[in-house]
């Protein structure tokens, strides 16, 4: 079964979208209708190009949507763009905490970024990981607020904003979109060092190998 009735996706009085309700709800029902898939990881060629814009919102996007909550919650992240499942589009889905602890649950269609002010802009200098770079870390310094405006799985235009941890991940999520991981951000020093410990771990969850 790929889609549920269309629903209308909750908005605030000040246009943002509500994704802090019923998310467990909503996420085992993405879960269920889903089918984990593998876990592309760096070096594949569909990570390190922009994806393609998503033209057609219908059944197809969203049994795709299903599985990237299907495949996130199979490698425990707490988010994941649909080129980590090899699937060119500009998807990307979350069910991540803010540094308050509130859970954030849904799913951005076509996602931009929202330049901030640079005077506005407080950086937040934490650790930061990727699935796609299993068992790797690395310090990072990023906005710790972000805005994200794009659509939802109908179609319609949505705003989602997030502080702390959240306003990471939804950076580093469309940073996979156009073609960017984390380590690409880094020095060449922190970056050599992020995948000299990805090559020496295993990953915990299942990965597609670069042939």
């Amino acid at each position: 079964m790929a889609q549920q009735e269309n629903q209308v996706t909750p908005i605030d009085d000040e246009g943002y979208v509500v994704d802090t309700e019923d998310c467990e709800a909503r996420e085992l029902a993405h879960r269920e209708r889903g089918t984990s898939r593998p876990i592309t990881v760096v070096g594949n060629p569909v990570l390190h190009r922009e994806c393609k814009d998503v033209t057609e919102f219908g059944d197809e996007l969203a049994q795709l949507i299903d599985d990237m909550f299907a495949s996130q919650k199979t490698a425990e992240g707490v988010g994941l763009a649909a080129n980590q499942i090899g699937v060119d589009a500009k998807v990307f889905v979350y069910d991540c905490p803010d540094d308050d602890g509130v859970r954030h649950t849904g799913v951005v269609v076509n996602p931009k970024l929202v330049e901030l002010p640079t005077g506005s802009r407080v950086l937040d200098d934490s650790n930061e990981g990727c699935l796609s770079v299993p068992t790797a870390y690395a310090s990072l310094a990023r906005p710790d607020y972000a805005e994200v405006t794009g659509q939802d799985a109908q179609g319609n235009p949505i705003k989602v904003r997030g502080t702390g941890y959240f306003a990471r991940c939804l950076q580093h999520e469309t940073d996979h979109l156009y073609g960017y991981l984390y380590i690409d951000r880094l020095s060449k020093r922190d970056r050599k060092d992020a995948l000299r410990q990805m090559a020496e771990n295993t990953p915990r969850y299942p990965v597609v190998a670069n042939d």
